[in-house]
């Protein structure tokens, strides 16, 4: 990202001269997301909704495909339950939100308080294991009972000191899948086969190219004995953890007396798992794409593929020209991208159209159509596609536009995935030397790939030298052998290295 001062942009600040700020403007102009009066939690506006009702309308086919049904579980947990699995509450004693009362009163003052005191207080849900272990103990009697391969669409809570629209905030939406097995392989089976799920939703759907590996012992989801990630480069450089998925081992059954009658007539634990993505893949899309305009949409995800933008000049042509419109909206709407139909919006605001082009620029619509005079007596339309320069238009016949306007979304969406991968290639290094490492992350920094020796000691003093954190074990590099970049002391693994969200 070179600075250019000369060029006048859409969002200011750039993302070269404050890329927080430049993020929280790029939501402010899309439209996506406002803060709310409760504090940490965000008011999510219909064009935001619309990219995260995509993400759940295509993840929710892929887990039913494999098996997995929706439910819904209670938003209130009982205190109890969380004290079943001490390690858990551990990890999460400090993010839960608790209800103690169940009424309000008037005061000798006239203000309302609380009253009713509950016999025992509820979690707001952080995360859903531990009701969900209270059932599973209640559904499962049998090994013909498993594999129990369940999904629930929700909100939670975890209240966060620092919270960032859709990146943290204190309440967010999510999907939790939670499942239960008869062996440990299967469970394992599972952890991996959701996690590749999601990696491949994140580069087929997002464009957002992602590395897949383990979490350390101290990064772990609290309960876990493995968790597995996927981890995304933004544009400043650092990553962020776009999905989570977690072998849970017994933990959560022998919390919660989880058993099944095994063929052999034995009864034993089951093995679990849980796994989720949540709105913070938004967070992802818009500083993985977007750029000093504003918001840049995948085709793939976008709300609406095509803008319609009538430009009126005399009076006289404004029902030729708007019929005009009606009818290639029309057209557009039988044709089908990506297993949907085409979302064609056709923007009859009466608005000056410089204003209104760049308004559908900031929200990253990937296809702008300007109708005019000229368009409708030639039966033409005038093009820009959101991955090209704003003045980058192009004059193309009516016909020829509805037969390659697939072609063009494709092109857009294959092009922001190679733009991705490029700058997470050029933006990563493999490190062999302890001030090689020390001088990369305080100067630009990226993704560091070097040898380590697993101990936790280092991996907070990195952490607390540098806000450097062990993102992953990339699965790609977990078998390669060399010296730890700290120690030289022999290591068996590479660790993805980087700042984070």
């Amino acid at each position: 990202m070179k600075s250019n001062k000369t060029l006048k942009t859409a969002i200011t600040p750039t993302r070269e001269e404050n890329y927080p700020e430049w993020y929280q403007q790029v939501i402010k102009a899309a439209d996506l997301a406002e803060v709310s009066p409760v504090r940490g939690c965000m008011i999510i506006k219909p064009w935001g909704f619309a990219i995260w009702e995509n993400i759940q309308s295509i993840l929710n086919e892929q887990f039913k495909a494999t098996g997995h049904k929706n439910l819904y579980f209670p938003l209130l947990i009982p205190m109890s339950f969380m004290q079943k699995e001490a390690e858990h509450i551990e990890g999460f004693a400090k993010e839960c939100a608790v209800v103690t009362h169940h009424r309000l009163a008037t005061n000798e003052e006239g203000k309302l308080v609380p009253s009713g005191e509950l016999e025992e207080p509820y979690i707001i849900r952080p995360t859903s294991e531990t009701i969900i272990g209270d059932a599973f103990a209640r559904w499962i009697q049998s090994y013909r009972d498993l594999p129990l391969l369940i999904n629930q669409w929700a909100n939670v809570m975890r209240w966060e000191m620092r919270t960032r629209m859709f990146l943290r905030t204190t309440e967010f939406l999510w999907q939790e899948g939670h499942t239960a097995h008869a062996t440990a392989e299967e469970a394992m089976e599972e952890s991996r086969a959701m996690l590749d799920l999601y990696a491949d939703f994140a580069e087929n759907y997002m464009a957002m190219p992602v590395i897949k590996g383990e979490k350390t012992a101290s990064e772990r989801f609290p309960g876990a004995v493995n968790t597995y990630c996927i981890e995304s480069m933004m544009q400043d450089k650092k990553a962020l953890q776009a999905g989570t998925s977690h072998f849970l081992g017994q933990h959560f059954s022998r919390g919660f007396n989880i058993k099944y009658l095994s063929a052999e007539g034995r009864e034993e634990f089951v093995w679990t798992t849980s796994w989720g993505v949540s709105t913070r893949l938004i967070g992802g899309l818009i500083m993985t794409h977007s750029d000093d305009n504003g918001l840049v949409l995948p085709p793939r995800l976008a709300p609406s593929h095509v803008v319609i933008l009538p430009v009126i000049h005399k009076e006289e042509d404004r029902a030729n020209i708007l019929t005009y419109c009606d009818q290639l909206a029309d057209e557009l709407r039988h044709i089908t991208y990506y297993g949907r139909r085409l979302g064609v919006e056709v923007d009859k605001r009466d608005l000056p159209g410089g204003e209104k082009a760049w308004g559908w620029v900031k929200k990253g619509i990937p296809l702008r159509l300007e109708i005019g005079n000229k368009e409708y007596s030639a039966n033409t339309v005038f093009m820009g596609r959101r991955d090209k320069e704003y003045k980058d238009r192009k004059s193309l016949p009516r016909e020829v536009f509805l037969s390659s306007v697939t072609t063009e979304l494709e092109e857009l969406q294959t092009n922001l995935l190679q733009r991705a991968h490029a700058f997470q290639k050029q933006n990563t290094q493999t490190i062999t030397d302890r001030n090689a490492f020390y001088e990369f992350f305080n100067g630009d920094g990226g993704f560091a790939l070097a040898h380590w020796n697993g101990d936790p000691v280092i991996e907070e003093k990195i952490k607390q030298e540098l806000s450097v954190t062990i993102r992953c074990i990339p699965f790609s590099n977990e078998s390669r052998t060399g010296k730890c970049i700290f120690t030289g002391e022999a290591s068996s693994q590479q660790a993805l290295f980087a700042k984070a969200y």
